[in-house]
């Protein structure tokens, strides 16, 4: 796929849609197209956080693993939502599991490639961090849900 179609596949998309287009095109030059298989893993927590996924098409579930039970689903994200934030902050750790539930289609952005872009550019950095923030405290809403639904009394 060209940047050409990657520029237009951020521009529809609600978490890049409303950014400058030039900063659209830019970042696209730090995408490319992924598919991952059911039951594949775009990450694992623990490793280093290299990148983040805009999903395409598909379902993702994020999860952690909870000694005596296995892995417990804290969301499921799918088409349009941005998966994997731990390459904006130190120590760049993956906190979670995310792994395909079904066929997914995913832009990859390269963090290292944004982040230095976020440095050259503070607006964008600024641009960046809020948009990321709104995704952290998804995840970590979703997690405290889960929580509580883990360790409700019976």
């Amino acid at each position: 796929m060209e940047i050409k179609q990657l520029e237009q596949l951020l521009a529809e998309s609600d978490f890049f849609k409303d950014l400058d287009p030039a900063y659209r095109q830019m970042l696209a030059g730090c995408g490319r197209n992924v598919v991952f298989r059911p039951g594949e893993y775009l990450f694992q927590e623990g490793e280093h956080a290299r990148e983040f996924y805009l999903i395409r098409k598909g379902k993702v579930a994020l999860q952690i693993k909870v000694p005596g039970r296995g892995p417990v689903i804290l969301q499921t994200v799918q088409d349009g939502d941005v998966v994997g934030w731990a390459w904006l902050v130190p120590p760049y750790k993956r906190q979670y599991d995310a792994c395909a539930i079904e066929l997914t289609r995913a832009v990859a952005f390269d963090g290292v490639c944004i982040r230095s872009k976020c440095e050259q550019d503070p607006k964008l950095g600024y641009e960046f961090f809020k948009r990321f923030a709104a995704v952290m405290a998804a995840r970590l809403s979703a997690m405290r849900l889960q929580l509580l639904d883990l360790y409700a009394n019976p």
